[in-house]
């Protein structure tokens, strides 16, 4: 429930600023036009004013996303949203400017473009503020809360941990500290030490743990690597709070508690809500149209296999995706009927005695993965992302292959950059994470497009597929 009230307030804050820009160019023709303010002289009339938004909605939208406006404000300052504002709808103001030039657009009004840009900044000023009032409120009534284990209970852990309780609207409920020099019970700043740096582990997998913040000197550089690799290994995101931070400048991986700098210690793209909300939207369109084009071959392929061999239609296997949480997913049942437990444990190989014939055909051609647009759909997966495993297996790899939980990070995918690459099927895991977490790393929506088309043109059909 809260992540789908996340995804609500991120939809949300792109569909106000849309009625913002629309509403802005509304008042701007009213005052041109309509008021005594000015000469009324000819003009296009209302309708092509109001044509023009097709451009300065998604240029504006852009720019927003560009200047910071649709990255997560949780911890941001007020008083940089209309400062942001003022420089993309300036940015967006010169653009206008400099199109209506190109095209040779003479007769819109320059005038109805300046008030324009007043209001709009005004406007959506007043709006995000309101916004993100509303959202500190909300979290502030215990919603969209976000779940923190402190590592580091001395001065710096205390500090920490006193200016997120001060500060409600943040929506952080710290669930206890580790700490290797305190004893358990002790309280620091209305929450306890739960145990010592060494139960690390066992928190993360007993309990809801969002985000684990360290606090720790960096003089135990041997154990502070340690904890970023357990975070790691178990996809737990990891920030470090360190003493010495009034000597780093302000860079894209560092955020802010008031004056206290954290830095994220991996850059994740899809963190940002509004890149969060394309990738869904894109999404969304894509399995909607590819389930009515491809309908002819699902029927088709359901029907044969009903008729090929016993047993049901859809394969249904529990896999780990987005955040470590478990979903089912859909697959056109290409093997023999098998035993549950041996099916968790056993892995797909070449020449494999349990596909059947036509089952054989289905997966060279990745036709099988095609019910997995119903997983899309449903928000269990994206188009493009890292492949999902079975959990007996992530366990193993987890253990065995550095890094392997990043991947879990963003939405897993039909297809994705390692698969494009020849790693699928029974090759190496570790290449296959290397290229997983360079793509949780460096998203963007034209990676999305050339993985899409690498698998159509060479994906479909690959010798590692069986």
């Amino acid at each position: 429930m809260i992540r789908q009230n996340q995804r609500f307030f991120n939809l949300a804050q792109v569909i106000i600023d849309i009625m913002v820009i629309a509403f802005s160019l509304i008042c701007a023709w009213f005052v041109r036009f309509q008021s005594n303010l000015f000469i009324h002289e000819s003009n296009l009339g209302f309708g092509y004013y109001m044509l023009s938004l097709l451009v300065i909605i998604p240029l504006y939208i852009l720019l927003y996303s560009v200047f910071g406006l649709y990255t997560p404000q949780r911890t941001k300052s007020v008083r940089s949203l209309p400062v942001n504002i003022i420089k993309a709808n300036v940015m967006g103001l010169l653009m206008l400017v400099t199109f209506l030039f190109i095209i040779e657009q003479i007769d819109y009004s320059r005038y109805l473009l300046a008030l324009f840009a007043v209001f709009s900044t005004v406007f959506s000023s007043i709006e995000r503020i309101i916004f993100r009032q509303s959202l500190r409120f909300i979290r502030s009534k215990g919603f969209n809360i976000k779940y923190i284990l402190m590592v580091g209970g001395g001065v710096l852990g205390e500090q920490v941990a006193t200016k997120l309780n001060q500060r409600e609207y943040l929506g952080y409920n710290i669930i206890g500290f580790l700490d290797d020099n305190i004893e358990n019970g002790h309280k620091i700043a209305n929450s306890q030490i739960i145990g010592n740096i060494d139960d690390l582990c066992d928190v993360i997998l007993t309990n809801q743990i969002d985000k684990v913040i360290i606090t720790i000197s960096p003089r135990h550089s041997a154990l502070l690597e340690s904890i970023i690799d357990l975070c790691e290994r178990y996809g737990v995101k990891a920030e470090i709070v360190p003493d010495y931070y009034r000597y780093f400048p302000a860079k894209h991986y560092i955020d802010m508690i008031d004056d206290i700098p954290i830095i994220d210690i991996r850059y994740v793209p899809l963190d940002s809500s509004f890149k969060k909300i394309v990738k869904r939207i894109s999404d969304l369109l894509f399995a909607i149209t590819g389930i009515i084009l491809l309908s002819p071959v699902l029927l088709l392929t359901a029907v044969i296999i009903k008729l090929s061999s016993p047993g049901p239609i859809i394969f249904k296997q529990e896999r780990i995706g987005f955040n470590r949480r478990k979903f089912v997913m859909y697959k056109f049942r290409s093997m023999k009927i098998q035993d549950e437990e041996a099916e968790k444990h056993q892995w797909t190989v070449k020449d494999d005695p349990r596909t059947t014939k036509f089952g054989s055909f289905i997966r060279k051609t990745s036709i099988d993965e095609l019910p997995q647009l119903f997983n899309i759909l449903k928000g269990d997966m994206s188009l493009i992302g890292p492949r999902p495993e079975r959990p007996y297996f992530v366990e193993k790899f987890r253990e065995e292959v550095p890094d392997y939980m990043i991947k879990h990070h963003v939405r897993p995918g039909m297809s994705g950059w390692a698969q494009v690459h020849g790693w699928r099927g029974n090759t190496s895991i570790k290449k296959r994470i290397e290229f997983d977490i360079y793509y949780v790393e460096n998203w963007t929506l034209i990676l999305d497009i050339k993985i899409f088309l690498m698998t159509l043109i060479q994906g479909f059909v690959n010798k590692n597929a069986y």
